[in-house]
């Protein structure tokens, strides 16, 4: 064997009968093409049974590979087919790629690496290759990975939804809240999306019933869906969502008032923000504010600070008569947004007050929709579900993909 070739051969880990026996090298068009052949008589295992079988006959194949110093490199081989006496004719499989795709495993590995850390398209251009290729390539590492996943073990999940597109069009996200890690996502936010979650659970060998516990919003389709397919389930409405409503309440407030106060003009987050987080100056400009007695906008967020305070406990009893008494009191304020929110709490009290017990919340949600948010606007959005989905499997579902190195 010619040393060039025995180097390349050496390289790409072949073994025998495969080995390097030709090297072209096209520096006009920055190309290096690797030929991969086998001695005529070699015999393969038949892909069905393993049987040693003599070649039939062979198919030209082409496959990318990693980059050569800067130059596109290209694997070539006659892929044979094999003369079974049981099975009959078979394509055998190459060691350096999986059956159907254009690249090598170890260029697939490179790409799965990349997509991690940045936009694919962004990949797709750096390595000279269509983006639509490359998603079919994270498809399948996706998709095989998942298979893989068990959760037998799941008891308490956490759902939400987050947007996949401008408008409304969304995923529903359901996250083991013990692991941490996405298990399932599905176009829509509807009821149906938790007959879809359950069916895929009971497929990497998790069980509908054995969830005891599960966080949310107040959403009515997500009640549903969690009351006709997760019976044992234990509902806690999640108190972020709680303190959104809140906010929501405490910023209707202000801006009903702000046309006869005109110092609340501009300080939509000084209302909002925890005061620990809050700037100096923005500290100083709202304890100004909260100098005016007759402000309701301060009465709001008084309210709101109480709220805030109220969730910091981990008894349910204690928690029930601290709310009970801030409804009271909400509702005496005469600030209809409160009063709103204070029906809004009564209408769905037991998931509310489940959460003094559980002390569960969509927390892990909230960070992986900031990270799907995040790797979307680099992206520029996605032009499929499936693509978004992939890359939230990917990005937040702890998976296994096994890639070769």
């Amino acid at each position: 064997m010619d040393q060039g070739n025995q180097l390349f051969t050496l390289a790409l880990g072949l073994v025998p009968p495969w080995a390097v026996d030709e090297v072209r090298f096209t520096v006009e068009e920055k190309r290096l093409d690797l030929y991969v052949n086998f001695p005529r008589g070699s015999h393969f295992p038949c892909p069905i049974c393993g049987q040693d079988c003599p070649v039939h006959d062979t198919q030209e194949k082409v496959w990318r590979h990693l980059d050569f110093f800067q130059h596109a490199a290209y694997l070539h081989a006659r892929v044979p087919r094999v003369q079974c006496p049981e099975h009959g004719v078979h394509l055998v499989p190459v060691p350096w790629a999986r059956e159907g795709s254009g690249f090598t495993l170890l260029f697939e590995a490179m790409v799965m690496a990349m997509v991690r850390e940045m936009p694919v398209l962004t990949v797709a251009r750096l390595v000279r290759e269509t983006d639509q290729r490359l998603w079919r390539v994270i498809d399948h590492y996706v998709s095989k990975a998942r298979e893989a996943v068990d959760m037998s073990e799941v008891q308490a999940i956490g759902v939400d939804e987050t947007s996949s597109r401008r408008g409304h069009d969304y995923i529903s996200l359901f996250v083991d809240l013990a692991a941490k890690r996405l298990l399932f996502a599905t176009p829509g936010k509807d009821a149906q999306t938790f007959e879809k979650f359950c069916e895929d659970l009971q497929a990497h060998g998790g069980n509908s019933e054995a969830i005891t516990e599960v966080s949310m919003d107040l959403s009515p389709a997500f009640q549903k869906g969690a009351a006709e397919h997760l019976p044992n389930a234990q509902v806690t409405f999640d108190r972020f969502h709680l303190m959104k409503l809140i906010n929501e309440a405490v910023d209707a407030v202000r801006k009903g008032e702000v046309y006869s106060q005109p110092d609340l003009k501009k300080s939509r987050w000084l209302w909002l923000k925890n005061p620990g987080k809050l700037s100096a100056k923005q500290s100083a400009k709202l304890q100004e504010l909260l100098k005016n007695q007759n402000l309701k906008t301060a009465q709001a967020y008084q309210f709101r600070l109480t709220f805030q305070e109220i969730f910091t406990i981990q008894n349910r009893h204690q928690g029930a008569v601290l709310l009970k008494a801030w409804m009271e009191n909400a509702k005496a304020s005469g600030l209809p947004p409160l009063v709103k929110v204070t029906y809004t709490l009564m209408n769905h009290w037991d998931g509310v007050l489940r959460w003094f017990e559980s002390q569960i919340t969509n927390g892990i949600l909230e960070g992986f929709n900031s990270l799907l948010q995040s790797a979307k606007a680099k992206a520029r959005g996605y032009r499929t579900h499936k693509n978004f989905i992939n890359m939230a499997y990917l990005i937040l579902g702890k998976l296994d993909l096994r890639l070769p190195t």
